[in-house]
């Protein structure tokens, strides 16, 4: 069981819509949620300028852009991405070690002219397999491994390589965390209240059961945002977990 400020700092509200509507949640959730995902709809409509926009309103930011490219570009992407004040950045464990290593460079460099130093420094979680993905999605692109076999590869390749921890599902967070071990950062999609639709998630679990496997943060997204009352939803979870 988490305290009711660490329930709330293990929970990030996921803004997959557009800014007036993000603008919207957030002035709502102010007095309630610390963290929200900006993720590709609105970052690669409105740029940087959403980051500083949450930021100002008080919120902890986990921009969700999944970086994958070669070493030298992801390098100027997560320095400029962490320019803009996110405190965490996820990037693809896929992209190898030395990807990943640039990253962490990027991030290096862009703590360095914020003037932050390393404890401010913008953390990287890495991802492994998508919780929209089951076996049957792995194998249609040639992965034969299980999932499980699979995120723990490349769980133990990021994590070597520089990432501060790894996304993964509920279904792996206590098999990543007895491999990280407790420092690392596990942030774990896919995370459905009881009662609420899967959507297009495979590989889901409750709050509490997500916890309990090991995550240190929570993704949410549409059980809150596309809530009748988000505040109230948002406080039932909160409730759960303390």
């Amino acid at each position: 069981m988490l305290s009711d400020t660490e329930a709330r700092n293990a929970l990030i509200v996921a803004l997959d819509c557009d800014r007036v509507r993000a603008l919207e949640l957030t002035d709502l959730l102010a007095d309630h949620a610390r963290w929200v995902k900006v993720g590709m709809t609105l970052f690669y409509r409105y740029g940087p300028g959403i980051v500083q926009e949450m930021k100002d309103r008080g919120f902890n930011v986990f921009l969700d852009l999944k970086v994958h490219d070669i070493p030298f570009q992801v390098h100027g992407a997560v320095r400029s991405a962490s320019l803009s004040g996110a405190d965490i950045i996820s990037i693809h464990a896929l992209g190898g070690s030395h990807m990943i290593a640039s990253g962490r460079s990027g991030a290096a460099e862009a703590a360095e002219i914020r003037g932050v130093g390393e404890k401010g420094r913008t953390k990287l979680v890495a991802i492994s397999i998508l919780t929209s993905m089951n076996e049957e999605d792995l194998s249609s692109i040639g992965v034969r491994d299980t999932v499980a076999s699979e995120v723990e590869r490349l769980a133990k390749l990021s994590y070597s390589a520089g990432a501060d921890g790894l996304v993964c599902s509920a279904q792996e967070a206590s098999s990543m965390r007895e491999i990280l071990g407790p420092e690392a950062l596990i942030i774990t999609p896919g995370i459905r209240p009881r009662g609420a639709e899967k959507g297009d998630q495979q590989r889901t679990a409750t709050p509490a059961s997500a916890i309990a496997a090991g995550a240190s943060k929570l993704v949410i997204g549409r059980p809150i945002t596309e809530a009748k009352d988000p505040c109230a939803t948002f406080e039932e979870i909160v409730n759960e977990l303390i």
